[in-house]
């Protein structure tokens, strides 16, 4: 726990969730804001905006989407969505709004504390170091080159700018439409077949079989890259 307690507004209209979630995020270190309503989360934030946010899908009056973007029209925060709805168009629907991580309800709150932390770390500003690594896997943005455990590994530039893409935002859900946008270019942001099939031959390049895995599938909405 640090001296300065991130703060981390809460919005959910189940109180019993929402009594749960403080005295987890509490215990966790975080300084929590609890709102019942898309309105009052969206009038706290005003008033002090929060380091983070997590909020439900289904709220009275505005729901937890347009919350999210509302809060992106001015904000950068970190904004996981929470909810026990599980339909992936819902998903897809508030990371495009401008969620950094969806979590589904019943939910381990040990993964919630983690998901937060590692929302707030990439918002976090750091050196910008030229090389991203993990478990053997390095990318040197500079010198345009990736290595797996020390072996220069050849990759396409759309290859390298794919990997270079999911790095970068560790551990956060990118869907599919956002990497494709990142990675081609807008008018390329529905040909889902041309992401699956050079995120296949990434994964065949950079993952060994004995190895780990770190692009991972989430079925219908994206990938996300761990380690």
């Amino acid at each position: 726990m640090t001296d300065v307690r991130a703060r981390v507004l809460v919005c959910d209209d189940e109180l019993q969730i929402l009594r749960a979630l403080r005295v987890v995020l509490r215990e966790a270190g975080f300084d929590v804001v609890a709102t019942a309503t898309g309105e009052e989360a969206l009038d706290k934030a005003a008033v002090r905006p929060p380091d983070a946010a997590i909020v439900d899908l289904v709220l009275p009056g505005i729901d937890g989407i347009e919350v999210t973007r509302q809060l992106r029209e001015w904000s950068a925060v970190p904004i996981i969505v929470l909810s026990a709805i599980g339909e992936e168009d819902q998903k897809v629907r508030a990371l495009e709004a401008g969620a950094d991580d969806y979590v589904t309800k019943p939910f381990s709150p040990r993964e919630l504390v983690a998901r937060l932390q590692a929302a707030l770390r990439r918002a976090a500003p750091d050196s910008a170091s030229p090389v991203l690594s993990a478990d053997g896997l390095a990318l040197d943005l500079a010198a345009h080159a990736v290595r797996v455990d020390g072996t220069d590994v050849h990759l396409t530039p759309i290859e390298f700018d794919l990997l270079k893409t999911l790095m970068q935002n560790r551990g956060r859900l990118m869907t599919h439409s956002a990497l494709l946008a990142a990675v081609w270019g807008q008018s390329y942001a529905e040909d889902v077949a041309t992401l699956r099939t050079h995120i296949a031959n990434l994964r065949r390049k950079v993952e060994k079989a004995d190895g780990p895995r770190h692009i991972r599938t989430e079925s219908g909405v994206g990938y996300r890259f761990t380690g």
